[in-house]
């Protein structure tokens, strides 16, 4: 059988998509990433109660991220390809079920080995929700497919950034059992996933056109390469992100004597910046282009994270924020390159690119946590502080900036009624 190439093209029966963009489901799906992403981040910002409660080091700390991390990552893929073939509406619902059960036996915990287990709860259930709630946010773009990906996203964003501040008035003064309360989180995010799956469903049952679709914008032979181009780019991206997330509250109490709520409150600052940046990401890609957002989000950062690890605490408030805020606006840009790079494979693609983030966050926290047992934390954010020059290999990616919009633009057309 002949191959297809860049400019062959391959008849494909796409899930019909909003005509125009539905912005209520979006923001149903961004409040749900919202309260899922509150759980997800409790379990970094309680790290030091844990650590207290069984006398973790740092390595054992890596190994709990490496394990949520992980469990989710390797499930995603496989869901979000098993789902591009066969639409699951309420699969969300019972993807956050497996949170809900991960959180109340992380309040029940009483060993190392539990932790883990509630761990891998907490993973799986993401595992399910973010390839399935990436494929509806473009389901409901209307076309506006960088805009609906940084709705999305930027829900998740602020969720992470809550999480410390739910720690820090909740769990820290409370606490193991106090965690019991945020699983009321899980159960109100249930109700609302179960009116996105209803929706999702309608959506499935109305007539769909057989649309002819490009198979890539680019030769297939560079496909695989400008893949693993995005690949060191994101290794780059969440290892240093990871740095910051598992690590800041301990590097700010070592270096700077301070407590732990205020260092909850600087990891704050700097999940808002991601937050931020998040939601901007998108949209800036729609109008200037995927390649240029990801070359300045993650080069760009390199002079501030350079200086990190040489000033003093105020001057790194300022510093994490920037940063926070840069590199944050990468990600939903790659995502949609990669959606546009390899049309009508929403949901593999989707479960690759947020498994590969969680699972090099998780392999990252694992190694960075060994590192900082046997070199010191003050070391590791050194090392750490070179890893965005990888940002560099972003002159590589091909420019898909108008090319693969045109060649998928009938993918985002409804199906006549």
């Amino acid at each position: 059988m002949k191959k297809p190439t860049a400019n062959s093209a391959i008849p494909v029966t796409p899930v019909k998509l909003a005509s125009t963009t539905a912005f209520g489901i979006l923001g149903a799906i961004s409040v749900s990433h919202f309260l899922n992403d509150i759980m997800q981040s409790l379990m970094l910002a309680i790290y030091p109660l844990f650590k207290t409660e069984f006398h973790l080091n740092f390595g054992q700390i890596g190994l709990i991220t490496m394990v949520f991390q992980v469990t989710a990552s390797l499930l995603q893929p496989m869901i979000g390809n098993y789902t591009d073939r066969h639409p699951q509406p309420y699969s969300l619902v019972l993807g956050m079920s497996s949170t809900f059960s991960g959180l109340l036996l992380l309040a029940m915990a009483n060993s190392f080995s539990a932790v883990l287990v509630a761990a891998a709860l907490v993973g799986a259930g993401s595992s399910v929700f973010h390839p399935e709630s990436s494929r509806i946010a473009r389901m409901a773009s209307g076309g506006k497919h960088g805009l609906a990906q940084s709705i999305f996203q930027v829900g998740g964003n602020l969720g992470t950034a809550a999480g410390p501040l739910v720690a820090a008035w909740l769990i820290l003064p409370n606490g193991q059992r106090s965690i019991a309360w945020v699983s009321l989180v899980a159960l109100l995010a249930m109700i609302i996933l179960t009116g996105v799956g209803r929706w999702y469903q309608q959506q499935n049952r109305q007539p769909k056109k057989v649309v002819t679709a490009a198979v890539s914008p680019v030769p297939q032979g560079r496909v695989v390469s400008t893949l693993a181009l995005l690949v060191s780019l994101m290794f780059s991206k969440f290892f240093y992100l990871t740095s910051i997330n598992s690590f800041l509250i301990f590097y700010l109490m070592h270096q700077y004597g301070i407590s732990t709520q205020l260092a909850q409150y600087h990891l704050f600052y700097f999940l808002g910046a991601v937050a931020l940046g998040t939601m901007l990401g998108g949209p800036i890609g729609d109008r200037i282009g995927r390649k240029r957002v990801i070359w300045v989000s993650i080069l760009g950062i390199a002079p501030f994270a350079l200086a990190l690890p040489y000033v003093g605490l105020q001057a790194s408030v300022p510093l994490t924020v920037i940063i926070g805020f840069m590199l944050a606006s990468a990600f939903p840009a790659m995502v949609v390159y990669a959606q546009e790079l390899i049309p009508g494979k929403i949901g593999m693609i989707s479960g690759l690119f947020f498994g590969l983030a969680f699972g090099l966050a998780g392999i990252g926290a694992a190694v960075l946590g060994q590192a900082a047992d046997h070199w010191g934390i003050v070391e590791i954010y050194k090392i750490c502080s070179f890893l965005p020059l990888i940002g560099l290999l972003a002159v590589f990616l091909p420019d898909l900036h108008g090319v693969a919009i045109a060649k998928t633009a009938d993918l985002a057309t409804p199906a006549a009624n």
